[in-house]
């Protein structure tokens, strides 16, 4: 299969039916106040059913599963990162919310290069046996070990043939440079021939930053992933010196910084203080 470009739900075609794909795309981030930023970046994803994990690690010589290899996937990298089961981790994610049980569960995340990996946002897609989506489950990183998860079930409302349109309160401190007063505009188109993942971060008097990823389908073999990392070589490294490097850019414009809130809470779990940083991630 080879990606090409659409903006229609009903030209986009199913979920791949491989163990793992590839998405070859890019970046983008537009800060709309107090002052205007924008930079955008080509990085590449995987796309990997949670069910056929050990079959993903046999598709490339260049790709593991919980190994070091020259690309790889690591299950204690998301959910509680102490690597255990991913797809049961999700599951009961969705029962909190009185969400059936999926037939499949579709992790969307960058991969470790080199054994290094960074992830500002991973999204799981759930499935029924129909192939019909029924619930996203966002899972936000920041730059110093913090994570937190957005469950979100899909609505009747929510769908059109231009995606997915979800709606999410803030709830995790991300960025300094932006305060905790905001809510998350989601507009996704589900993987197909293409991926689209649309952020509008706003607040009480409108829009203040867009966070996009676009991507095309290319299938998950050795030849494909030596040509992406040749066109995005040091790929996680990029995604991580990308978020200091804007960061201290949006520092020298003088964006009035926020301090993080006394109490943050976190995954799933009980509340814990979270480390304050200056440091950007995917706000």
């Amino acid at each position: 299969m080879t990606g090409k470009p659409s903006n229609r739900w009903r030209d986009n075609g199913p979920p791949p039916e491989a163990a793992a794909a590839l998405y070859d795309g890019a970046v983008m981030h537009q800060r709309m106040k107090p002052r205007e930023h924008r930079f955008s970046y080509s990085v590449f994803t995987t796309l990997l059913d949670l069910d056929r994990l050990h079959e993903a690690g046999k598709l490339s010589r260049l790709f593991s599963i919980n190994r070091f290899n020259l690309l790889s996937f690591h299950e204690k990298d998301h959910g509680p990162r102490d690597g255990t089961c991913l797809r049961s981790h999700v599951e009961r994610l969705l029962r909190d919310k009185q969400i059936d049980r999926p037939h499949r569960i579709l992790l969307l995340a960058y991969p470790r290069l080199l054994g290094y990996g960074f992830n500002p946002l991973s999204v799981y897609y759930a499935y029924d046996r129909q192939d019909q989506l029924t619930a996203l489950v966002y899972e936000v990183r920041n730059t110093f070990g913090g994570l937190h998860t957005y469950v979100a079930p899909v609505r009747d409302g929510q769908i059109s043939d231009a995606g997915i349109r979800q709606e999410q309160r803030k709830e995790f401190y991300v960025s300094p440079f932006i305060s905790m007063d905001q809510n998350y505009h989601f507009r996704m188109l589900p993987p197909g021939e293409t991926v689209r993942v649309r952020i509008l971060e706003t607040d009480a008097e409108g829009p203040l930053l867009s966070a996009t990823f676009s991507g095309a389908l290319k299938p998950f073999r050795t030849s494909t992933l030596v040509k992406a990392c040749l066109r995005v070589p040091f790929l996680t490294l990029k995604v991580m010196s990308a978020i200091h490097w804007e960061a201290f850019k949006i520092w020298r414009k003088r964006v009035p910084f926020h301090r993080r809130p006394d109490r943050d809470v976190p995954d799933g779990g009980p509340v814990r203080h979270v480390q304050e940083t200056a440091l950007a991630s995917k706000q």
